[in-house]
């Protein structure tokens, strides 16, 4: 469904991203893996049209998104929900989540059901839905980020660090959150430090460093590879 072929992606004069190519089919849930810096969060600003290409093939679903806006990307089905949350803290939960929907918003029941379907995955959401976003814990803002990004109806959703700075019993409840998401039939690439849960939920695996893909693989053949785990899994 999502497939990047030989991209390359420059900063100036720093190249981020150097003849990276991969995968994710349809129902998918793929993880990419890598430190600080790999160059991660440089593949899902790629894909999502927020910076251009210096070389390369994205496609969605057979489309060419060369020259797609962010906007076009999300209406052709792919969302991306950045690291950092980004929300707008003054707002309230509720006007925060359906900003997710921009893109839909002339489609009024179809905004109130992806509504309704966010406030039942967090339900501590639909509790305080009229409270400022940024007067909520780091995991419930997490969750807002994640319902505003379902709000898009994608096809394929781009998940950066979403454990990042979480308690681990948070990071539990969103991982289980993205594994519904992604049984639900929605495409997940997932960029993420925390190996071990992501690795759980993962039907693929990419080792990002330097911009290039160095290891892939099905998640049990990546656990059990020397590199990784000394590098990721801590063994």
């Amino acid at each position: 469904m999502l497939t990047l072929d030989e991209v390359c992606l420059d900063y100036g004069a720093f190249r981020a991203l150097d003849r990276l190519s991969l995968a994710a089919a349809e129902g998918a849930l793929v993880v990419l893996l890598g430190a600080n810096g790999a160059g991660k969060s440089s593949i899902f600003r790629a894909v999502s049209g927020l910076h251009r290409l210096a070389a390369g093939r994205i496609s969605l679903g057979g489309r060419d998104l060369a020259g797609v806006s962010p906007a076009g990307v999300v209406r052709a089905g792919l969302v991306h929900c950045p690291e950092g949350r980004m929300l707008f803290p003054a707002m309230t939960v509720e006007k925060n989540v359906r900003l997710g929907a921009y893109v839909h918003r002339r489609d009024r029941a179809g905004v109130k059901r992806g509504l309704d379907e966010v406030m039942a995955m967090f339900p501590v959401l639909a509790e305080k839905r009229h409270q400022p976003a940024g007067s909520l814990s780091g995991g419930q803002q997490q969750m807002v980020a994640l319902g505003r990004a379902l709000m898009g109806r994608p096809k394929v959703l781009l998940l950066d660090e979403p454990s990042l700075g979480l308690a681990p019993l948070v990071v539990r409840q969103m991982f289980d959150a993205v594994a519904a998401v992604n049984r639900r039939g929605t495409t997940v690439l997932l960029a993420e430090q925390n190996a071990h849960a992501a690795l759980g939920i993962a039907s693929h695996a990419y080792v990002v460093e330097g911009g290039r893909i160095v290891l892939d693989g099905p998640p049990d053949a990546l656990r059990n590879d020397d590199r990784v785990r000394r590098a990721y899994l801590g063994g």
